[in-house]
């Protein structure tokens, strides 16, 4: 019953999000995408009273024996590394939306949709990844190992590297279905002489789906290193992704401000890899993990704002 009521309100909030307070096609602009990602956080904490209720009275099956403060503790810390990766998840949304020219009207409208898949997807990776850990040992040893890879990746990973237009996602959808340059409306597909032909928003939608699904790929196996208790995974990282739309419309203008939190979401992979390939010999208290991802977080958020840009031609 729990389960099913916390879909329920996460559908409940999906639908009130396009059916009543953005009926119509707007520009999203930054004042009202920060309410609107205030309005997200806020639940998310709120949730977290639900959650030592929940644990207190007994209503969620235990698999791992949490009390309620550790399963206040779990989810707070799997909700705050989700949300520190979804920020890299922006700046490659912004990559795919300027690659594809999608005016910022129609880019709610296809983050709206991209959502809904998110959650989908990563409801069953979820699932996949949480048997996988209860029922191999060894795989922590894999998802540890995978994490300090992609944290090494990150810290090489040169900005605006990746191209939609030339990813494999986009060249294997055009022999699928015919591509068009141009955009009629906020339609994702439109028909010529019997044709139904793709326009640029689907394309730009299926190439978001795809890479969110790489980005869970390192999230999930984060938020597993955490705690393997389902529910306590799928909610914070739903909760997270829900807020990620607003958040786009936020710090999307000021992605340049950001330069150096890349370093900070690879300092989290690295800590979480290591806690998860370390954890059957160092047990950490639950409380050290929040502290170093929310430290790891807030310091490169003030270091892009506090250090200023150097002028690299003035040397």
């Amino acid at each position: 019953m729990v389960w099913v009521l916390f879909i329920c309100g996460i559908l409940a909030f999906l639908a009130l999000d396009l059916g009543v307070f953005n009926r119509e096609a707007h520009i999203v602009k930054p004042k009202e995408a920060a309410i609107w990602t205030s309005v997200w956080v806020l639940i998310a904490i709120l949730f977290s009273g639900v959650i030592w209720w929940l644990f207190a009275e007994g209503k969620l099956p235990n698999p791992t024996g949490l009390e309620p403060r550790q399963a206040l503790l779990h989810y707070i810390t799997g909700y705050l590394i989700e949300l520190s990766l979804s920020i890299d998840n922006v700046f490659v949304i912004a990559v795919i939306f300027r690659s594809f020219k999608i005016p910022e009207l129609y880019q709610h409208r296809i983050l709206f949709w991209g959502i809904i898949g998110a959650v989908l997807f990563r409801a069953l990776m979820i699932v996949f990844g949480v048997a996988l850990f209860n029922y191999f040992d060894w795989i922590i040893y894999v998802f540890g190992g995978f994490l300090l890879v992609t944290a090494f990746k990150m810290l090489k990973s040169e900005e605006g590297e990746f191209k939609p237009k030339e990813s494999f996602i986009f060249q294997s959808l055009r022999k699928l279905y015919p591509f068009t340059a141009f955009m009629d409306g906020d339609r994702f597909f439109i028909r010529r002489r019997n044709l139904r032909i793709a326009t640029p928003l689907f394309m730009a939608l299926v190439i978001i789906e795809f890479t969110d699904i790489l980005f869970a790929l390192d999230s999930i196996p984060a938020v597993l290193s955490i705690t393997s208790d389902p529910f306590l995974v799928f909610s914070s990282n739903i909760l997270a992704i829900l807020g990620l739309r607003s958040m786009y419309f936020l710090i999307s203008g000021m992605m340049a401000k950001f330069r150096y939190i890349h370093y900070s979401l690879a300092f989290i992979l690295a800590f979480v890899g290591l806690k998860l390939i370390i954890g059957h010999q160092v047990v950490l208290p639950e409380w050290i993990s929040l502290v170093v991802i929310a430290f790891s977080l807030i310091s490169g958020i003030l270091f892009s704002l506090l250090i200023p840009i150097r002028q690299e031609s003035s040397h």
